[in-house]
């Protein structure tokens, strides 16, 4: 993903001086962490500019050093290129499940479950990938575990008609339906989808995709939501593949939201996805949001923090916290 960058960061606040070869250098480094994680280039070069530009010829915030200001202004810039937080709501709902092969559908669609069955909501798994020979025995298995509803037909050839009877068999508050998958989005999967849709009516359709995808990400979101309407993603084996930033970052430019980060193959190994976090981690300072959030407010009213219990020499000294 984008290891890297923390690295590069931490190389620019370790310098005694943020003068501006030092901050060129920051964005050479950017760079190429970015490019290497497959984000589109021009996206690298366009946000490169917008870094150098405001690092070095804005006047200073009061309070601020230089090198604080450029640590800000970095924050600021990957948390717009990963886009927006999601809103997972949790309430009864239908969910519909679509991607390719090998994205992940099926384990998904159990962590899912296992989610809202955390969250005191009763869930309900429905095989409609009639086309996987494994599928059904898979996701019964994973039903099981997580001690979710499950309904299937093991030998069924309409995903419509089993989609249709899950619906009146389960007595669920949130239904997964686990659609079927292709090596491409042909025509075939296009009409199954289109189908499964009207007969679903779900609320959130989802597009499970796995991170190695990196900047193709794009294509696939606006491909899938041209088919069916789309209105999330999950972006998959985010622990396991350095194009996972590329691909985050090419759902944000597609349009499409991202509600979902997997991150390992056990059942609880989802999160409800947040730039502001995940560039906190990035950056290496898990505490780095709240402490903009003080600076939102020093912009605003220096004197209220002063005032307050956090103090000008308490920013210092998380400062260079993210400098260590």
């Amino acid at each position: 993903m984008f290891d890297k960058i923390k690295e590069s960061v931490q190389k620019f606040s370790s310098k005694s001086v943020a003068d501006e070869e030092a901050v060129n250098q920051l964005v050479k480094d950017i760079q190429r962490d970015l490019i290497r994680a497959d984000v589109d280039v021009s996206l690298v070069s366009e946000l490169s500019d917008e870094i150098r530009e405001e690092a070095l010829k804005q006047d200073l915030p009061k309070g601020l050093s230089r090198k604080e200001h450029v640590l800000e202004i970095v924050y600021n810039k990957l948390e717009e290129l990963l886009g927006e937080e999601a809103e997972v709501e949790i309430e009864p709902k239908t969910i519909l499940l679509c991607g390719l092969y090998g994205a992940g559908k099926t384990t998904t669609a159990g962590k899912i479950a296992d989610f809202y069955r955390k969250r005191e909501l009763k869930p309900g798994l429905v095989c409609a990938d009639t086309d996987r020979p494994a599928a059904y025995d898979q996701l019964k298995q994973i039903a099981e575990d997580i001690g979710a509803e499950f309904y299937g037909e093991k030998h069924a050839e309409d995903p419509l008609e089993v989609v249709r009877n899950g619906r009146e068999e389960l007595d669920v508050d949130v239904l997964i339906v686990d659609s079927a998958g292709r090596n491409s989005l042909n025509e075939n999967l296009r009409e199954e989808l289109s189908e499964i849709d009207m007969v679903l009516e779900p609320e959130d359709k989802y597009l499970v995709m796995p991170a190695d995808i990196g900047q193709s990400a794009r294509d696939q979101a606006e491909s899938f939501d041209e088919a069916v309407g789309i209105n999330g993603v999950v972006v998959t084996k985010m622990d396991s593949s350095a194009k996972g930033g590329g691909a985050l970052v090419a759902c944000q430019r597609s349009g499409a939201l991202v509600n979902f980060i997997g991150t390992g193959e056990q059942m609880d190994d989802l999160k409800v996805y947040d730039p502001v976090d995940f560039v906190s981690d990035m950056l290496g300072q898990p505490d780095l949001g709240s402490l903009l959030e003080k600076i939102e407010e020093m912009d605003k009213d220096p004197e209220d923090i002063l005032e307050g219990e956090f103090t000008l020499k308490d920013f210092q000294d998380q400062m260079e916290s993210v400098t260590g």
